[in-house]
């Protein structure tokens, strides 16, 4: 069986997929994104989390893809959240993921782009999001769009 290289043909640039709110038929590419990228297969994980912010309230929650129904090669989720812990409302990306061959070639920044521009819409003046300290990759791709750290600290402790 041969190879596929890893270097996008001019069809597959990045530059050409559309960036658009996922509908039901996109969640098979986000299951089989994901499972590419993680190494787990969670696909009760990722229909809930469509029919939460795929659904409903589509101008505060928003689920983003860029590619065709059946391969998604990046997406990002986020939502207007207010007042937890004292914050007005702000934006929250809650996750985002690229095909690893087409990463560091601009989707990740003009996903995050798309999500920005729907969280001004909806008339917040910040994003927010956390990352695991032990995840480089998301932490870069974080600083890379110009976010720092912001005013929390997470606290947790286990419940046993």
């Amino acid at each position: 069986m041969a190879r596929r290289s890893t270097t996008p043909t001019p069809q597959e640039s990045d530059e050409d997929l559309i960036i658009r709110s996922a509908t039901l038929a996109d969640v098979a590419g986000v299951i089989a994104l994901d499972e590419e990228v993680t190494g787990l297969l969670k696909p009760q994980y990722w229909r809930e989390l469509f029919e939460h912010f795929g659904a409903r309230r589509r101008d505060q929650r928003f689920f983003l893809v860029a590619g065709d129904p059946g391969r998604i090669d990046g997406f990002i989720i986020g939502e207007v959240r207010a007042w937890e812990f004292g914050s007005p409302p702000s934006g929250w990306v809650f996750a985002v993921q690229v095909r690893p061959r087409l990463r560091v070639r601009g989707l990740g920044s003009r996903l995050f782009a798309a999500v920005r521009a729907r969280f001004r819409a909806a008339g917040v003046e910040r994003v927010r999001t956390m990352v695991a300290r032990d995840n480089a990759v998301i932490h870069a791709f974080f600083r890379s769009q110009g976010m720092m750290a912001g005013p929390f600290i997470e606290l947790e402790m286990r419940l046993d």
